[in-house]
């Protein structure tokens, strides 16, 4: 759905670009650590005197979130895409490519070679990181609400980060809901291929692609 909203609207604003959005499925590996310990609330919020009957029923986790429960699913890093050839060749042909919205569809490889579904959640950034990779990106560049990576974020003496190599941003600990994933993210990207990486705002995006703006993360 999202990817629908996303291509219909750089049509819109410019007719002419050839624009795809695929469905994408990111493999995951089912020995990965994040199985034993569910984190990711999707679905609805249930009253408490619910869940004991849903725990028995499906096997579901389950932890608070806000006032109320909700149900929790792992998030195993990608590893791969089922269909990265094919946004590779879209991109080598001059296509703009929405893809791996929401991290992707997780989905893991069986010992006959089949893909099946898994019940997870995949991070976003790490997927932009491994996809960015993959397809030889000259730069990675990850979209927020706010205008940059934060030392003290959220106190009075909170300050803007503009520039700074990978090694050294990761002796920062940021939100693990938040800023965490895409600091770690990005420094993933820089230290694989030796490219450079920005964090910053989506208002901002255009100045953020130009290194004018948000956090630049160098190798």
């Amino acid at each position: 759905m999202i990817g629908y909203v996303i291509a219909q609207e750089l049509k819109n604003a410019q007719p002419d670009w050839p624009i795809a959005a695929l469905l994408t499925q990111t493999i995951v590996d089912s020995e990965d650590p994040a199985f034993e310990t569910p984190t990711k609330p999707v679905g609805p919020v249930y009253a408490a005197d619910e869940v004991a009957s849903l725990q028995n029923q499906h096997d579901w986790s389950f932890a608070y979130d806000g006032k109320g429960v909700r149900r929790v699913v792992p998030s195993p890093r990608p590893i791969a895409f089922v269909e990265q050839a094919v946004i590779g060749s879209l991109v080598a042909a001059g296509q703009t490519v929405v893809c791996a919205g929401g991290g992707g569809i997780p989905v893991q490889r069986e010992a006959d070679g089949r893909f099946t579904g898994v019940e997870a959640v995949i991070d976003k950034d790490f997927a932009a990181a491994l996809l960015a990779e993959n397809l030889g990106a000259d730069r990675l560049v990850i979209l927020t609400d706010v205008d940059a990576v934060y030392l003290g974020w959220g106190s009075a003496s909170a300050e803007p980060i503009r520039q700074i190599k990978a090694r050294n941003l990761r002796r920062h600990v940021f939100a693990g809901g938040s800023m965490g994933p895409k600091v770690t993210a990005v420094c993933d990207f820089v230290e694989r291929t030796g490219r450079t990486a920005g964090i910053g705002a989506l208002s901002q995006a255009e100045a953020v692609l130009s290194e004018n703006a948000g956090t630049l993360v160098t190798p």
